[in-house]
């Protein structure tokens, strides 16, 4: 089995970043990643708040990153980390789809997927209406009436990348009020995009595709058809937490990983960084969690 100081456990803005500060400390360290890039990084339209961008792409920043990571730590795609078993204290084994590893740390950097509406029809008609990424699939619906479907950023912002592309979309929120910055709101407003409020989606309904759903408002009581070609899908997501928790680390209630202020958590030598910690999502705070955990891994392997 091939032996690390450091492998880190994914390739987002925190693993891309904790891979810098680790090969630069001179660690010999790796970064495994389950899929061919970064997962939903890739997904973000646009981003308008990363210092050092004026606007960006999370695929344009994410290959930046990349780039520099690579500069340092070998990058292993399409490796899944099935399991993280601490030996001794001084060596884990790190079981991935491909093979075995020895390290002497983790850093548990796997960020979160996109959480579902759990309704009917929507897992029939995944690839067929039902989207989780605007950039992904949005101009394939040019044109075309789309439903956004959430109140956050995310779900702002997808949606005024849909307008963008000539798409004829309308938001659906559960709440009489977004959760999206207030600066989105009023890019919303610029762009005249519908909202429909205190409604959720109950089914999601076609033939070969989608072309309608169940709205049902929860103020009034009432269930509404509404005609669409798709059903963007952003509620926010959910931990990647399967070999972290299989590994003894503590997680809370909603399943994200316990840190203290050094990215440690409470298994010696695993460190968690970025979504999978929780707290505030956004890119600027998984680079330095990236960052601090790299550090404290190695001021830990020194002693």
């Amino acid at each position: 089995m091939e032996e690390y100081d450091i492998i880190i456990v994914g390739g987002g803005p925190a693993g891309l970043t904790a891979a810098i500060y680790a090969g630069r400390q001179g660690e010999k360290a790796l970064i495994l990643e389950m899929m061919t890039g970064a997962g939903s990084g890739y997904m973000v339209p646009a981003m308008e708040n990363y210092p050092g961008f004026v606007k960006t792409s999370g695929k344009d920043l994410l290959d930046i990153m990349k780039k520099q990571a690579e500069e340092h730590v070998p990058i292993r795609n399409m490796e899944e980390v099935k399991r993280i078993i601490p030996i001794d204290d001084d060596k884990i084994e790190v079981t991935t789809s491909k093979g075995q590893y020895i390290t002497r740390s983790v850093i548990i950097a796997t960020g979160s997927r996109h959480r579902r509406l759990k309704v009917p029809g929507e897992i029939e008609f995944i690839g067929r209406g039902v989207c989780y990424c605007a950039t992904c699939d949005g101009p394939l619906y040019q044109g075309k009436e789309v439903l956004m479907i959430g109140g956050g950023n995310a779900a702002a912002q997808e949606a005024l990348y849909l307008e963008s592309i000539g798409c004829k979309v309308t938001i659906v929120h559960r709440r009489d009020e977004l959760r999206a910055e207030r600066y989105l709101q009023e890019k919303l407003k610029e762009k005249h995009i519908p909202i429909i409020w205190d409604s959720v989606v109950e089914e999601i309904m076609g033939d070969l595709v989608v072309d309608k759903v169940v709205l049902y408002n929860r103020k009034e009581n009432t269930k509404t058809e509404v005609g669409t070609s798709g059903v963007f899908v952003a509620i926010g997501e959910e931990p990647l937490n399967e070999a972290a928790k299989n590994a003894g680390v503590k997680v809370d209630k909603e399943g994200y990983i316990i840190v203290d202020k050094f990215q440690r958590t409470n298994i010696p030598r695993i460190y968690a960084a970025g979504d999978i910690t929780g707290g505030v999502k956004q890119w600027v705070v998984a680079c330095s969690e990236g960052a601090v955990a790299a550090l404290s891994a190695h001021e830990d392997l020194m002693d």
